[in-house]
């Protein structure tokens, strides 16, 4: 990589020249103390300012007022509160306190959630502030990542970009595993750039734990990065082809049992003393591993899932989208993270050419390698996956990218003597001004002056750039202007997204855009007729599920674009901007009223309801279940009882069976059953809408708060 005047020089990393790393602990402490508040010996007097001011911002941006999400992903945040009471529940990650059922994830996020509450309470906040805390440290380990070999500006310019990534200000404030998944391959890569800078065996070892506790966070995702980890290592290490193999292995090893004891537990425990395996169709952790969250999502091959994807990598795609290379531009995936997607591929080559004659173990190019291999690699992956896939995922790409745009410009610049480099510079600017029009333009209503600012600047920037100005001031004009156009747009989008809750199983950052499946407040907009999403109001004053249209069709199974179980229709007449109204109130069977919520969220529930569900609670082991686990969720936050999801989240897991839930009722050990909720789809187990069949056949119906219910301690 070329240096430039900005970058301070090579940094001896060895013991020698850091005796405070061989001192007596409370040399060590004092030293980590100066290092704080001062920063390295060779820091200018304002970086740890600046970084300060960069993490007090960032904390300030993702913790801003968290509460206006309410529950956010209530799926999530009912097994936090389950966790929160029940040691078995916290440690599989159980739907309910009485462990009927686990989520569709393993639990490492849960237990930091679930910790939380343990500390604080229940409450919206302590669920969500771990996520927005996680996303603080992601900030600050990107920028250490960029700071050992490059200045403090590029790394001050990789945390701020990050930071201000749409996707990041979403999911760092949503309780989806995706904020603890995404800190982990921070931390991974961060702890392999260490092992290649001092060829030590326990950095990459270290990298190895934490992509093992990234499978127990979101199983086979966390591994997307493992080769490019290992191949960068393999190739830059500062030691025998021995050794790095040698070291690679163990690092495996080590993925192996950070991942594999948790695994191993649920896998040998028999399935009569622990809960069921959510997602899975034979009520295991394997099977939901290669299945439903693996080899499912890439080729579209998901049983139990909301509804089929493209299938076989269909360019043509499901309701997830086309599949191909322009997907994370379109509709409302390009809003989330590629704003800085051009610039950062385009740079990222321009970046490996001007460091072409580098050392095989330069650790900057190694750097650079380490953060465009995993956005490369996981943009691929994510563009031609043909199983379920939603805009947010894209959160895993925006460390890399941040890192990836930060080092390219600093090359950049420090290459800006050269024509050619000046020209592709200015090409850069302009096309990342470009693209923002693009995308500010799909959401044509939403300051619709941002988009002409933002061309004018990056005019006069790419301007300035190819005159390479040689004053201080003129200087410091291009880098304000370049920065200012390639930034304000995604700044923009983040800050509307921070100041606005949300809420629901699909969730999106900034405005409505057309062609979108959600808009502000989260929740599930619609893609076209028939196939609006469940609306519903989130609790705490968060912000409700949109949805345009009904869930109708002529399904009989209540899958998703069918009608639930007795025919009730899930309500939804937002517009797509997250607004929507309907509460689950459609009509069940004979004329009664349906469940809250439906497959996609939760709603709120009425105070009539909870007192009906809290009276004699302690007499049951669920005092209420419903089919499908959003459903089941808004009353088990509501009452903060333990309420059975039948069916998993999509309603299409075979737990519990018809039988096993005969017998539950008949030992006494479930009061109600509530109506109307959403029932099995795309070739799951029929089992729920068998019970739901047996309920309405054996028990009466009654309705209280707009919501049907079934005594099922009355025959």
């Amino acid at each position: 990589m070329t240096s430039t005047t900005q970058d301070r020089p090579a940094v001896d990393y060895s013991p020698a020249a850091h005796p405070a790393d061989l001192a007596p602990p409370p040399s060590r402490l004092r030293a980590a103390g100066r290092w704080l508040i001062r920063g390295r010996a060779d820091s200018a007097a304002w970086e740890r300012p600046a970084l300060l001011g960069l993490l007090a911002v960032t904390a300030f941006l993702y913790i801003w007022d968290l509460a206006a999400s309410g529950w956010a992903n209530s799926f999530y945040s009912a097994a936090v509160q389950a966790g929160s009471v029940n040691w078995e529940a916290f440690f599989y990650g159980s739907s309910d306190a009485a462990n009927s059922i686990t989520v569709d994830k393993p639990p490492a996020s849960l237990w930091i959630m679930a910790l939380s509450v343990r500390l604080f309470g229940l409450s919206s906040w302590s669920i969500l502030v771990p996520e927005a805390l996680m996303g603080v440290a992601t900030v600050a380990i990107v920028y250490c990542i960029v700071r050992r070999h490059f200045s403090a500006q590029t790394a001050l310019l990789a945390g701020g970009a990050l930071a201000i990534t749409p996707v990041a200000a979403l999911m760092f404030r949503f309780n989806n595993p995706d904020a603890l998944l995404v800190l982990l391959l921070t931390a991974a890569t961060y702890f392999t750039l260490r092992g290649i800078e001092s060829g030590r065996i326990r950095w990459v070892i270290w990298a190895g734990v934490a992509i093992g506790f990234g499978f127990l966070t979101k199983q086979l995702q966390a591994f997307l990065i493992l080769p490019v980890l290992a191949g960068v290592y393999l190739a830059a290490a500062p030691i025998s082809w021995k050794k790095r193999f040698g070291h690679l292995f163990a690092a495996l090893g080590a993925v192996v049992v950070s991942a594999g004891w948790w695994v191993a537990i649920v896998e040998l425990v028999p399935a009569s003393m622990r809960p069921y395996i959510g997602g899975s169709q034979t009520n295991s952790f394997l099977e939901l591993t290669f299945g439903y969250n693996g080899l499912g999502r890439l080729t579209g091959s998901e049983t139990g899932s909301v509804t089929g994807g493209a299938g076989g990598g269909a360019a043509a795609g499901g309701m997830w989208g086309a599949t191909g290379f322009f997907r994370l531009f379109e509709n409302e995936i390009g809003g989330q993270i590629s704003w800085l997607l051009p610039a950062a591929l385009v740079l990222f080559v321009v970046a490996l050419i001007l460091g072409r004659t580098a050392a095989r173990t330069d650790a900057r190019r190694a750097t650079l390698l380490l953060f465009g291999g995993w956005l490369v690699v996981t943009a691929v992956a994510f563009s031609f996956m043909a199983g379920i896939f939603h805009a947010y995922y894209t959160v895993a790409l925006a460390p890399a990218l941040a890192g990836v745009v930060a080092i390219g410009a600093g090359a950049v610049w420090a290459a800006r003597e050269k024509l050619w480099v000046r020209i592709v510079a200015a090409v850069v600017i302009l096309g990342t001004a470009a693209w923002a029009w693009v995308l500010l333009d799909r959401a044509a209503d939403w300051l619709p002056w941002l988009k002409v600012v933002v061309a004018i600047v990056s005019v006069i920037a790419a301007t300035l750039v190819l005159l390479s100005p040689k004053g201080r001031l003129l200087v410091i004009a291009t880098i304000a202007t370049t920065l200012t156009g390639a930034l304000l747009a995604p700044a923009a989008y983040s800050i509307q997204t921070v100041t606005t809750g949300h809420s629901g199983s699909i969730v999106t950052a900034g405005p409505t855009v057309a062609g979108s499946m959600g808009g502000p407040g989260g929740g599930f907009g619609g893609q076209g007729r028939g196939q609006g999403g469940p609306g519903g109001t989130p609790p705490a004053g968060a912000g409700t599920q949109g949805g345009t249209g009904t869930q109708g069709g002529t399904g009989t199974q209540g899958g998703f674009g069918g009608t639930p179980p007795g025919g009730a229709t899930q309500g939804g007449t937002g517009a797509g901007t997250g607004a929507g109204t309907g509460a689950g109130t459609g009509t069940a069977a004979g004329g009664a009223q349906g469940g809250a919520g439906g497959l996609l969220g939760s709603s709120s529930v009425s105070s009539s309801v909870q007192a009906l569900l809290k009276a004699d609670a302690s007499k049951y082991t669920w005092v209420a279940a419903a089919i499908g686990s959003n459903s089941a969720a808004a009353y088990q936050l509501a009452t903060q009882e333990a309420v059975m999801p039948i069916g998993g989240f999509n309603g299409s897991d075979p737990s519990p069976t018809l039988a096993e839930f005969k017998a539950m009722v008949a030992a006494g050990e479930i009061h109600y059953f509530i109506g109307g909720s959403v029932g099995q789809a795309n070739g799951g187990s029929s089992a729920s809408s068998s019970i739901a069949a047996w309920v309405e056949q054996n028990f009466t119906a009654t309705t209280v708060g707009g919501v049907t219910l079934y005594d099922l301690t009355a025959q």
